[in-house]
């Protein structure tokens, strides 16, 4: 479990932030925060290095897309989804934690 203040995000900017060991990738998209893995699927690159448009992160490496709410697969060539991990708020303070 990891907690840090909303107001350190800024939205359509990812953040990387470790829990329990593991990299995860928190971003602000409509005012609510989203937590996913933070390793692509497809290949060993870091997605909170990546850009957003609207709802989907891109993977720097080679454009594989995730949409940040879900972990879905958004745009190949990944074709696992991303771990979603859940998101805790009170007041200005985020929880991310394993599901």
């Amino acid at each position: 479990m990891t907690t840090f203040a909303k107001s350190e995000l800024t939205p359509g900017a990812p953040k990387l932030v470790m829990v329990e060991g593991v990299p995860v990738c928190v971003a602000l998209f409509e005012d609510q925060v989203y937590a996913i893995g933070d390793t692509c699927t497809h290949s060993d690159a870091s997605l909170s290095e990546g850009e957003m448009n609207g709802p989907l992160i891109e993977c720097w490496l080679h454009g594989a897309e995730f949409d940040i709410r879900t972990g879905a697969v958004a745009t190949p060539p990944a074709t696992a989804a991303a771990t979603k991990f859940q998101v805790t708020i009170d007041g200005d303070n985020v929880t991310i934690s394993k599901s």
